[in-house]
């Protein structure tokens, strides 16, 4: 008797701890899903924030000047944005050149590609060039770019920017397609991707440049996109870049 009261002893004792135990990782759980979907809900509010920040800044159509809101780019369709950093500059033509490889994968998703610059100048060589498989417009004031907090070189880092092996790998693959370039218009602007959603509902990627040579890898925009289609290799399969250098 004693010995089967000390069982029911140990198992009632057992029954209390697994409650406690339960009871403890649902409330748990129910606080980290709380703090999911409170920083969820804090997130979709900051991406509608900026939306609405930058919706009826203005942009300029290249070649033919048509002035629209750039809420109109993705009003009927999903768009990638491709913020340049400059016309002009080399490797930003080469990297416009790499993302345009997404172009027929995009068409089947009836996804808008599209190229943003930060200045007139340099526009039209940019365009008739066809740098970018898709339409091409400048941000006259460069109020998107301030909006979109868009970092910029300053005479401290400008130089090391330059020089770096990441930006001299990608100038000389620049160079291979010959791609010049020039040294017009403002050289300390960075650029960035934004993939917009249909109708402005959300921000699926914001990517900032924190030098000349940084870039988004392809993949990760499909990715975002939730299109899980394979880019078909090419003998130029573009540049593969970790923080130190690219390789192909």
């Amino acid at each position: 008797m004693i010995f089967m009261d000390k069982v029911r002893f140990a198992g009632d004792v057992t029954v209390i701890i697994l409650f406690f135990v339960v009871s403890l990782s649902y409330q748990s759980m129910l606080k980290l899903s709380q703090l999911f979907f409170r920083s969820n809900r804090q997130n979709m509010s900051a991406d509608m924030d900026l939306l609405k920040k930058i919706a009826s800044n203005a942009l300029k159509k290249v070649p033919n000047g048509e002035t629209i809101e750039i809420q109109s780019l993705w009003k009927e369709n999903t768009a990638v944005l491709c913020f340049i950093r400059r016309f002009g500059c080399p490797v930003c033509q080469y990297l416009a050149r790499q993302i345009s490889k997404l172009r027929p994968i995009l068409d089947k998703h009836d996804i808008k590609l599209i190229g943003i610059g930060p200045e007139e100048l340099g526009s039209k060589e940019f365009y008739e060039a066809k740098h970018l498989d898709g339409d091409v417009y400048y941000d006259p004031e460069k109020m998107c770019y301030k909006a979109l907090g868009y970092n910029k070189y300053n005479m401290f880092n400008v130089l090391g920017g330059a020089l770096s092996s990441k930006t001299r790998e990608l100038a000389n693959l620049a160079s291979k397609e010959g791609l010049k370039g020039n040294f017009s218009g403002d050289l300390m602007q960075m650029g960035g991707v934004l993939v917009v959603k249909k109708g402005g509902e959300e921000i699926l990627f914001n990517f900032k440049q924190q030098s000349a040579a940084d870039h988004v890898e392809n993949e990760k925009i499909l990715q975002a996109l939730g299109i899980q289609e394979k880019i078909e290799k090419s003998e130029d399969s573009g540049p593969s870049c970790n923080a130190d250098a690219c390789t192909l």
